[in-house]
């Protein structure tokens, strides 16, 4: 978390303040109903833009 903090600036506003969260709902494959992963947000902490969303357990899908 630290790299995003000290690395990255925000689009929106310029600010340089990042934080990780997760949705309360997991992303599930289309095709079966197996269990998801956690969707994780990145955002400034300044604007709230989120600076990317990336898929907490991405093997579970192939």
């Amino acid at each position: 978390m630290d790299n995003l903090n000290t690395e990255k600036h925000c689009p929106n506003c310029n600010g340089n303040e990042f934080e990780e969260a997760i949705d309360f709902m997991p992303i599930k494959p289309k095709k079966t109903s197996l269990s998801g992963s956690n969707k994780i947000y990145t955002f400034c902490l300044n604007c709230g833009e989120v600076a990317s969303i990336r898929i907490e357990n991405p093997e579970k899908f192939r």
